[in-house]
């Protein structure tokens, strides 16, 4: 019971990042947002998810788990029911943000308990898996989710959902998880606002590349801005005696490349579910419903893969799976790039979903394991919010790059099309251009495929550096395959 209602946590949490996905085309015509614009819907959210996650994970400890987990709980309940009631762009982006601050205190709290409450070994390794494939699995079952309410309901409900979930998840909470001890310490305020600021900064860099090209002063300004605020926030924590990132955490090798390794896989399937979405809703024509339906093969596809990483990992070690799984991830979205006006579901999108997701399910059960191994107990809640962290980041910063890989694809694009519409455009449907600056169907069609093929073969590029470094970083000795099996082991991995 305690696994379940920390999972249920985790899903919740993980959920929220996939099931607005759905409902994007929805809010972007109720709301107004144009394409680029309208990642920030995702972003605000995954931003100070990422950004505070470690100040999340640091208040666990300090504060006690379970406290934590059940404030974190309610903040994130409340900013649904805010985000369910925004009336314009504004105030929906601000309950998403408020969501991340939320969800930033239950996650790494969450995964923390885990650690705390299940021994290490065969117990714990079932854990993780049951935890990494709602991780995984949880963004496919949000997309369902989302077209379900969409569909027979309206886009709201995709955030008011989160408000009977999160009351359920408290009142379960204090009955069957145990209060962790407190470990007295600090919090890392300035390390936390430095981080996130840096990270906002970065990605409103590239977001705004993607609209007002990289001359835009702007754009300059911001990048600028981000290597100020980031090369501070690494002094401060050099300098913090108990800093919001344990920078020696760092110094571990299998951990260091497990924290990239997450980045990049984050940053792709964050692009994945963001632009299938659109691609199967704006050009195959999709309703939300089915849109939803379409993607649930990928959550059995993860749990398949997740339970054969679980089951294995104690025989051959988490580098096989961490090393096939970012290669069948590549070679998935490298086939997603293949897409056009023409492709259909079952002839261009299914198979390449399924083999994404059987490397995603591998990957996370892997990395999970690798990066909270022999972590000291005081410092599991900051090893498990780095870790989230690392996911979060990854996924907004990869999502604004792949942004703007799809707005200038997309413009190149435009500029052949568009020139062909208006040759044959009515007077009605040349108003209607100059008003929103799109041209309609099949037009607009081709300008959104081009660019969101551009955007997969970066999300290609990015899983494939996730390969190298599991295959030239990581390293597994006799003592981790021990400790994997229950076993004791003499020294850290």
């Amino acid at each position: 019971m305690a696994l379940l209602v920390i999972a249920s946590c985790q899903l919740m949490v993980v959920l929220d990042i996939t099931i607005v996905n759905i409902a994007l085309p929805h809010i972007q015509s109720s709301l107004e947002f144009s394409t680029t614009s309208l990642s920030w819907v995702v972003n605000a959210y995954t931003l100070t998810f990422g950004g505070l996650l470690l100040l999340g994970g640091r208040a666990g400890d300090i504060l006690g788990r379970r406290r934590v987990f059940v404030f974190g709980v309610l903040l994130f309940v409340l900013a649904s029911l805010l985000g369910g009631f925004a009336q314009n762009a504004g105030q929906l982006l601000g309950a998403r943000a408020l969501q991340g601050v939320g969800g930033a205190i239950a996650s790494p709290t969450s995964l923390a308990l885990i650690s705390t409450t299940f021994r290490e070994g065969p117990e714990r390794n079932r854990a993780f898996g049951v935890f990494a494939a709602v991780s995984a699995g949880g963004g496919a079952i949000g997309l369902l989710a989302g077209g379900m309410l969409v569909e027979w309901l309206n886009w709201r409900w995709v955030l008011f959902v989160n408000v009977p979930i999160g009351l359920l998840i408290v009142l379960a909470t204090p009955r069957y998880i145990r209060e962790s001890e407190r470990h007295p310490g600090r919090f890392d305020i300035t390390g936390a606002l430095t981080s996130t600021a840096g990270m906002v900064l970065l990605v409103y860099g590239f977001i705004r590349a993607a609209q007002d090209g990289w001359r835009d002063p702007l754009t300059l300004a911001s990048f600028a801005g981000a290597v100020i605020v980031l090369a501070a926030f690494i002094l401060v924590e050099r300098r913090s005696k108990q800093p919001i990132t344990p920078l020696h955490m760092f110094a571990d090798r299998n951990r260091a490349g497990t924290y990239g390794i997450m980045l990049c896989l984050a940053a792709a399937i964050f692009g994945m579910f963001f632009f299938l979405t659109l691609f199967v809703q704006n050009v195959l024509g999709f309703s939300p419903l089915a849109a939803g339906l379409a993607f649930l093969p990928v959550s059995a596809v993860i749990a398949i893969g997740a339970g054969l990483a679980s089951r294995f990992l104690p025989v051959y070690g988490p580098k096989p799976f961490m090393v096939v799984g970012a290669i069948l991830a590549a070679a998935g979205l490298a086939w997603l790039t293949l897409t056009d006006v023409h492709s259909t579901y079952a002839g261009s999108v299914l198979g390449p979903m399924l083999v994404f997701s059987l490397g995603m399910g591998m990957e996370f059960v892997s990395l999970t394991l690798m990066a909270l191994s022999n972590v000291p107990t005081r410092e599991t809640g900051a090893a498990s919010g780095l870790l989230n962290a690392t996911q979060q980041v990854g996924g907004s910063l990869g999502l604004s790059i792949l942004v703007t890989m799809y707005g200038t694809a997309s413009a190149n694009e435009a500029d052949k099309q568009v020139p062909d519409f208006l040759r044959q455009a009515t007077p009605a449907e040349r108003i209607r251009f100059e008003r929103t600056g799109q041209p309609p169907k099949p037009w607009s069609d081709e300008i959104l495929t081009a660019g969101v093929s551009a955007a997969f073969v970066m999300a290609a590029i990015f899983t494939a550096v996730a390969a190298l470094i599991a295959l030239f970083v990581i390293q597994v000795r006799p003592s981790d395959l021990e400790r994997l099996k229950g076993g004791a082991s003499p020294g850290p991995m």
